[in-house]
């Protein structure tokens, strides 16, 4: 089967990719394999840089860059303790696209453009939209209420156009809600320019995603299978509003928030995993109490989270996982995806233009 023929839009020509697909950075699983085999594949692979300290940090660009010589990117949760070594680290190693959450990166655009970098700042309402593009976004990802993890209140259908309308100069990534090569093309016809499909390409061959989540997600069964519906939304969880996947343990954890001291406790275990010195988390706790107590809720939702993702252990463990799971039937290489994707939204696109054109009855 002949490939399907690079799709020029604003990203695709920004981020020097051949199609509009984004791997979005998710911990423990968009690792250097992963990135790598979708820039490989033509989109443009993220690395996740939250469980990473900035010599392991620094390991994963060079490792990526020996799998592939496509445009790659990293992401940085500025509100995370660490978040600023890492984008430094991004800055000296001259990635090509850096993304931005959850803070005010605009000394961090400064740095990146001096080397013609780009700076993707995920959003999820117009007021961070503006506030992005004031400190120097190049583009927008916009997380919908479908998305796994921390997607914002809005759905993709309304956000996408919204955002698209209100600014429209600025490139759009939808996220939430894209996984097959149907919604990539509605994504497009709401005013994106390319979509990330993090549930789907975490659950492709290449994914570090445990295989028996992977299974557990990609099982198509009405009746103790994952449809679009069995997921749960909440703030409980990590602190942060989050879409995870339904199971006896994400609802107990969801029903009531862990007390003050056992999530100040889990949380300087986690920051013992991940390396990360207490001295820089204690100071936050004391002069920003609110903003670092949440930040404390999602270490100390990290063994949760690595019990499932790393684990697979379903049981005791939460996964991230979006509403687009519901699409999600097979366990497919990540090159076979991209085709298949590219392919279906190409049909279903001529199929649109076909309806509106009268041609479709005629």
């Amino acid at each position: 089967m002949a490939a399907a023929p690079a799709i020029r839009t604003r990203i695709t020509s920004l981020f020097g990719c051949k199609y509009p697909l984004v791997l979005p950075g998710m911990s423990w699983i968009s690792d250097p394999n992963l990135v790598a085999a979708v820039s490989n594949a033509g989109g443009v692979g993220i690395l996740a840089t939250g469980p990473l300290n900035a010599d392991e940090t620094r390991t994963a660009i060079r490792t990526i860059r020996s799998k592939t010589d496509k445009p790659f990117g990293i992401g940085a949760t500025l509100l995370m303790p660490g978040a600023a070594e890492n984008a430094q680290v991004a800055i000296d190693e001259q990635v090509p696209i850096v993304n931005i959450s959850l803070g005010k990166g605009d000394w961090i655009a400064e740095r990146v453009h001096e080397y013609n970098g780009k700076i993707l700042a995920t959003v999820t309402n117009a007021k961070h939209a503006q506030s992005a593009i004031d400190s120097g976004a190049d583009a927008l990802l916009l997380t919908g209420h479908e998305a796994a993890a921390h997607g914002g209140d809005v759905t993709s259908l309304v956000l996408i156009p919204c955002i698209s309308k209100r600014f429209p100069d600025i490139p759009i990534v939808g996220a939430g809600g894209f996984a097959d090569g149907r919604t990539l093309s509605a994504a497009i016809a709401l005013g994106a320019d390319a979509v990330a499909m993090g549930s789907r390409f975490a659950t492709t061959k290449e994914s570090s995603l445990a295989q028996r989540m992977k299974e557990i997600i990609a099982n198509p069964e009405l009746n103790g299978g994952s449809t679009e519906s069995d997921t749960l939304y909440g703030k409980n969880f990590d602190g942060i509003p989050a879409r995870v996947l339904k199971s006896d343990e994400s609802s107990r954890l969801h029903r009531k928030p862990a007390s003050l001291p056992v999530v100040i406790y889990r949380a300087f275990q986690a920051a013992q995993m991940m390396n990360i010195p207490l001295y820089k988390v204690i100071p936050g706790l004391i002069t920003q109490f609110d903003k670092m107590y949440m930040v404390a809720q999602f270490g100390a939702a990290t063994e949760s989270l690595m019990k499932a993702t790393v684990d697979g252990n379903y049981d005791e463990g939460v996964q991230f996982i979006g509403q687009s799971q519901g699409l999600i039937q097979d366990i497919p290489s990540v090159d076979e995806l991209v085709q298949r994707i590219m392919l279906e939204a190409i049909e279903t696109s001529s199929q649109t233009f076909e309806t509106f054109s009268g041609k479709a009855l005629s």
